[in-house]
């Protein structure tokens, strides 16, 4: 044999081995059969049966529609009360703080100031001045019934005795703003100080003084808030506001929370904002003194039934971000068909299909995960 013949029989050689090679290989069986298409998977009989996969129909159900809403958890304004100081004056004592428990008419904090004690001094000289001027109309009506004296006399007497009434019931109401009862005063003891006294029960939520201050009238010295009547406040977009009905349900959880709470619509606002909004007033349906005005939710508000095309929501598979079925086209081979899921409701899902999908199909409503799994090895591979 010369050497141009030997080496045509070593390449001859060579490629009858790679034949048989890749021979061998065709023949190791698999449980996943090749297909064409990427979103198709055909499986054997025995890996069907292994996986335990159901299938099912697309069917109407009339599932629950939502309106998904934020808000924030508010009292109502007379849960909500600002302290001042009515006359003004010097914060004498107060032992508040912030998150302190309150009960109506505990005192909160004690004034002084000298008007406090002027203001005292005018009512009872008033008082003594009523008395006499009392007395003296009654005897000029009666010498005026005797015509004694001029009718002129009766009238100044007459008019002395109401306006020294009017200021006397003005001082007392006075009185009456800064917690002094002038029943009190009649022993002739004059205060020194008043109380401020809280009007409902509740938490302390603010607390702007301190010791030797002065504040005015207007300036704010405490804010009490009584947490037990917490409502949810929700804004709600125009185009949704006609769904909303009183006493629909809305289910709603907040930040950093998993337990979902229910509320009741009990008010629905009648302005939309700049932001093209309405106002929901919710009540809650179980109170919970844990919680805290000011608190931000997420929820949805429960506005009616419709019947739409829905599927057991665990035959949807999201994958990337989007949502799937697995649909039998024939005997162990599955297609994988991309769908968009709507309203979920007591375990069922709504869906959107694309156009020209058949609605009779069967699809696979259990073991949609291990499918897709299956089905990504095999592009894997």
């Amino acid at each position: 044999m010369n050497r141009t013949t030997y080496y045509i029989f070593l390449i001859a050689l060579g490629l009858s081995a790679c034949s048989d090679s890749k021979s061998d290989l065709n023949d190791v069986p698999s449980s996943v059969d090749e297909t064409e298409s990427s979103n198709e998977l055909v499986l054997t009989d025995d890996l069907v049966k292994k996986l335990n996969l159901e299938v099912g129909k697309i069917e109407k159900h009339t599932l629950g529609a939502t309106v998904k809403v934020n808000g924030v958890l508010d009292v109502p304004p007379q849960n909500l009360v600002t302290i001042s100081a009515p006359l003004g004056g010097f914060v004498k004592q107060t032992e508040l703080l912030q998150g302190m428990k309150i009960k109506k008419g505990q005192v909160l904090a004690l004034m002084e100031h000298p008007d406090y004690i002027q203001l005292q001094q005018d009512y009872l000289d008033a008082k003594d001045q009523l008395e006499l001027l009392e007395l003296d109309y009654k005897r000029q009506q009666e010498l005026a019934a005797e015509n004694v004296n001029s009718t002129k006399t009766l009238q100044q007497a007459k008019s002395n005795f109401n306006r020294t009434k009017v200021k006397a019931e003005g001082l007392k109401a006075r009185l009456a703003m800064i917690n002094i009862t002038p029943s009190a005063l009649e022993s002739g003891t004059i205060k020194q100080t008043i109380s401020i006294t809280s009007p409902i029960s509740g938490y302390v939520s603010q607390v702007n003084v301190n010791l030797g201050m002065y504040v005015s009238p207007t300036d704010v010295m405490f804010k009490i808030v009584d947490t037990d009547h917490l409502h949810a406040e929700v804004q709600v977009f125009e185009k949704d506001i006609t769904k909303l009905k009183i006493g629909q349900h809305m289910r709603f959880t907040l930040v950093n929370e998993s337990v979902e709470r229910i509320a009741d619509v009990y008010l629905i606002g009648k302005e939309i904002s700049a932001e093209r909004t309405v106002r929901v007033h919710c009540h809650l349906e179980e109170e919970d003194s844990s919680l805290i005005p000011g608190m931000y939710f997420s929820g949805v508000i429960e506005v009616g039934d419709k019947p739409v095309l829905a599927v057991k929501s665990d035959a949807i598979v999201n994958f990337d971000g989007k949502d799937y079925l697995f649909v039998l086209k024939a005997k162990n081979t599955f297609e994988l068909v991309e769908i968009k899921a709507g309203v979920t409701d007591a375990g069922f899902t709504e869906v959107m299909l694309p156009e020209g999908f058949d609605v009779s199909a069967s699809i696979v409503i259990q073991g949609t995960y291990t499918l897709i799994s299956q089905l990504k090895n095999t592009e894997e591979e």
